[in-house]
């Protein structure tokens, strides 16, 4: 019987098999952050333990970073303490940092595949849901707790049990107007937020094969909205065009080699799948979701479907919408293009596409945030910071901004934000806003008429 490519690469890394118990897997690459970093170095120093192998550490400032004035010292005292420490961290277990003032600093979602430290067959880590972004260049990439993250820093391994495999097929040509993000909505909503639990998803078909990278990170940074592991698309020559020629990627000499490697990876015509699913790309349509979980989720045309379910009706309650109703035409106040679902530079060039020569609706807020320092050069370089400006969009500088309410960039509360990040939860975006997610098409869209629109009818 043949093998997946996430059988593949985890058998790969497997160190040792505790009887009867979870394997030991090597990791190739740790990623780090402000946020989840400090306890898991307070239980090294605390056990006098050094890093074991910092040369394959990624750090970076971007969760609690202001998007303003990123010079000056951070104001917010607990956003400054965290920041502080990574730097002492890093600097004491000699760790590279790309902090504030870096010109790699950004998402740390955004800056490894951007740099090339991203690459197929990896196993890859962080103390962050949303690792699973790297799963689009044929990696297993997954979020790990503190403990967990100490104990890569202690033994670059995990102690953890192999998931299930699934797999989700997207044949046909999607429409006009339909984004990879779209695409993730709709599988989310028609699957469900708990049915990717105990699995790591491998996106295959037509839909995927035809991606660009960038969108391909977005679908596997929201497989974890469905309660997966991970996701994964396998490598082909559009991930090695993208990889090719980038800071940390595989020299010009070693590259051809890489790729030899890299071609065995794709999944056997025979290799068999704990679960599987089909669907068809004519079937889907520009998304946002209603609700307050990425499975409540809608094409733009359709209606809020009907549930007696307590927590369907407490959602709804929440965002102030009813069964039954349309949110096209929804008046709505802001809007966010960032976060490490979607802060890379194609989205930024879609977005700017699609505004040239307008001027947003006056009622509207609309953030405009990089993911990463090389991307905000990118914005400038091509033109597209005058088109946002002149359209009465605001540029921030490079972090997960208003993804999460920890950082100054919040939503208020009662008010709708379309936004290109990755979850909608209660108080998300800061406390009693309600969040409505899209694509960056369907967010500028919506910035410029300031309501909800079908991008397939403007």
């Amino acid at each position: 019987m043949g093998k997946t490519l996430f059988d593949k690469v985890w058998d790969s890394h497997v160190v040792d098999q505790l009887e009867d118990g979870p394997d030991i897997l090597y990791i190739d690459k740790h990623l780090i952050h402000e946020v989840t970093s400090p306890q898991a170095f307070s239980m090294l120093k605390d056990k006098n333990i050094p890093v074991f192998r910092p040369k394959q550490i990624v750090a970076t400032a971007d969760h609690n970073v202001p998007t303003l004035n990123q010079h000056l010292p951070i104001k917010d005292e607990l956003s400054r303490n965290q920041v502080d420490q990574l730097r002492k961290n890093c600097d004491k277990y000699n760790i590279e940092l790309y902090g504030l003032g870096h010109p790699y600093q950004g998402i740390v979602h955004v800056i490894g595949p951007e740099l090339g430290i991203t690459q197929p067959g990896m196993t890859m880590v962080c103390g962050d849901s949303h690792t699973s972004t790297h799963g689009a260049f044929g990696s297993i990439a997954f979020g790990i707790g503190t403990s967990q993250v100490a104990q890569v820093f202690a033994s670059q391994c995990l102690l953890v049990s192999k998931p299930k495999s699934m797999r989700i097929k997207v044949n046909g040509n999607l429409k006009k107007g339909v984004h990879p993000k779209d695409v993730i909505l709709y599988i989310i909503s028609q699957l469900g937020t708990d049915s990717g639990t105990g699995y790591f998803v491998e996106y295959s078909g037509e839909v995927f094969e035809n991606m660009s990278m960038e969108g391909r990170m977005t679908v596997c940074n929201m497989s974890i909205e469905m309660g997966a592991r991970g996701g994964m698309i396998a490598p082909d020559k559009t991930t090695f065009d993208y990889i090719k020629g980038r800071e940390f990627a595989p020299s010009e000499k070693e590259f051809e080699d890489k790729i030899k490697q890299w071609q065995s990876l794709p999944s056997d015509n025979d290799a068999v799948f704990c679960k599987e699913y089909s669907f068809d790309a004519d079937d889907i349509s520009p998304m946002i979701t209603y609700g307050t979980n990425p499975g409540m989720g809608i094409g733009v045309q359709e209606k809020i479907p009907s549930s007696q379910n307590e927590s369907f009706q407490k959602s709804l309650a929440y965002m102030g919408f009813d069964q039954g109703d349309t949110l096209k035409n929804l008046p709505i106040n802001y809007v966010f293009i960032g976060s490490c679902t979607n802060s890379r530079i194609e989205d930024f060039r879609v977005a700017s596409d699609y505004i040239k020569g307008k001027k947003k609706a006056k009622n509207v807020n609309a953030l405009i945030v990089p993911g990463s320092q090389q991307v905000a050069k990118q914005i400038q370089d091509e033109g597209l910071g005058i088109i946002f400006e002149e359209a009465g969009f605001v540029i921030r500088q490079p972090g997960c901004s208003a993804c999460l309410a920890m950082n100054d960039d919040k939503i208020p509360a009662g008010e709708y934000c379309v936004s290109t990040s990755n979850r909608n939860f209660e108080g998300r975006q800061g406390p009693g806003a309600r969040t409505i997610l899209a694509s960056p098409l369907t967010a500028v869209a919506a910035a410029i008429e300031g309501k909800i629109v079908d991008i397939t009818q403007t």
